[in-house]
């Protein structure tokens, strides 16, 4: 992955507010040019508000109601219309989150299955200086197009979440409903001259990618699980632990293509280690259940009770292993972890609002734990591009970020990752909202 370099030159903020200075009363919102960058999308343009009501103010920094709306482009072709309503008082005692989201990808990643198992050959980039090539007049220039496929992906998720009692504990339910739109690289729209087979439409060629899966599909899930919740606060957490299972099917009734089970299991722990100083972790551990085929398109899909940004996939990339290439680590059962030490350096009111400026160290790693089945012929007679499959080979990057807090709940993010080794890519750069996890 290429290095790159990042000048953010203007961040607008605005605020209506019922205000104190040291809490927060009645509605407020946080607004923002989605000025953003991903090393894996590029430049983000568009604009996004995020409303909050606080009620009376004897929550704060927790709120009652929470409405976000997003409407973004990147420049390498993702779109992203997004609305996410959070509650914890539209049902008693019930968390209620509701998500619509429609995400377009023209660009999106594709490097095989099985992490090392795949080969990433960074030649593959910059196509050789064939008398082709010369022809063309291309020379030079870098066609980022064998390792990319065409996703459009619309998303309808409710979740619900709720205690046993006045304990910690309790329970997770919800549903989802996806439609996965796949296709090569639309060369022609993007004004890309394309050389040669991609590597997505080589795997349709050797039947990795059947014919009834290529093109994408709806699936249906349905998920409940248990959790345990004990964290203090939910952006951005000093002391606690959550940790959920959960178990999310796509029954045969609904998914008579692929019927499909897969479960979850995710720790998160929080320590304060001094004033504004603290230690935050997440394992987690997801798998498919039973013996039943994943297309192919769900199987990068990273299952949680409360999704943050617009989409939870990889591994690899912002909402798993920052440095590591978006989806490098692809199989049919995952695990991850992210080891990260937090400081809030600086904290200041602005126009009666509540800010702080923090950092963040931060360890990622993942492996797969079972491989997705390939055809053992078919790696053998195209060593270039797969080696045997060895397990417990980790993929681990690590960086530092910025953090910006406004009002406790509203975090601008920014994160720099360096992966450790180059079948992993290089650098990755990620600025948007909200601290991993």
């Amino acid at each position: 992955m290429k290095k790159n370099t990042l000048i953010m030159c203007l961040l607008l903020l605005f605020n209506t507010a019922y205000s104190q200075q040291k809490t927060k009363k009645g509605f407020g919102f946080g607004a923002l040019p989605a000025v953003s960058y991903d090393s894996d999308l590029g430049f983000q343009y568009g604009a996004l508000v995020n409303l909050y009501h606080y009620g009376d103010g004897s929550r704060y920094p927790k709120y009652d109601h929470s409405l976000y709306m997003e409407l973004s482009t990147y420049t390498k072709g993702t779109t992203i219309a997004r609305m996410r309503y959070d509650s914890e008082k539209l049902i008693p005692k019930v968390r209620t989150t509701v998500d619509i989201a429609y995400v377009t990808d023209n660009m999106a990643d594709f490097y095989g299955f099985n992490g090392y198992q795949s080969n990433y050959n960074i030649n593959e980039l910059v196509y050789p200086q064939t008398s082709q090539f010369d022809a063309l007049n291309l020379s030079g220039k870098k066609y980022r197009l064998f390792y990319k496929n065409e996703r459009n992906m619309f998303r309808a998720k409710t979740d619900f979440q709720g205690s046993f009692g006045d304990s910690k504990f309790g329970w997770v339910a919800g549903y989802s409903f996806y439609n996965f739109a796949m296709d090569t690289v639309n060369n022609s729209k993007l004004n890309i001259v394309k050389v040669g087979e991609t590597l997505f439409e080589k795997y349709k060629t050797w039947k990795l990618i059947a014919d009834d899966e290529a093109a994408g599909g709806n699936i249906n899930y349905f998920k409940v699980g248990l959790k345990y919740d004990s964290r203090d606060q939910l952006a951005s957490p000093m002391k606690g632990i959550f940790t959920e299972a959960v178990v999310q099917t796509a029954p045969k009734f609904l998914n008579q293509r692929f019927p499909h089970t897969k479960m979850a299991v995710i720790h998160r722990q929080y320590f304060t280690l001094a004033k504004d100083l603290s230690f935050a972790y997440r394992l987690d551990y997801q798998m498919t259940l039973g013996q039943d085929r994943v297309p192919y398109y769900a199987q990068p899909l990273l299952i949680t009770s409360y999704l943050i940004a617009a989409t939870n996939q990889g591994l690899g990339g912002k909402v798993s292993m920052r440095g590591v290439l978006r989806n490098r680590v692809i199989g049919d059962a995952i695990g991850f972890g992210n080891f990260e030490f937090r400081y809030k350096f600086l904290r200041f009111e602005w126009l009666k609002q509540n800010f702080y400026l923090g950092t963040n160290v931060f360890f990622d790693s993942g492996l797969i734990l079972k491989p997705i089945d390939m055809n053992p012929s078919v790696i053998a007679a195209n060593p270039t591009y797969f080696n045997d499959y060895q397990s417990g080979k980790f993929h681990s990057s690590a960086g530092i970020g910025l953090k910006v807090g406004w009002n406790e709940n509203f975090v601008i993010s920014a994160d720099f990752g360096k992966a450790f080794n180059k079948q992993d890519g290089n650098t990755g750069v990620y600025i948007g909202l909200n601290y991993l996890f």
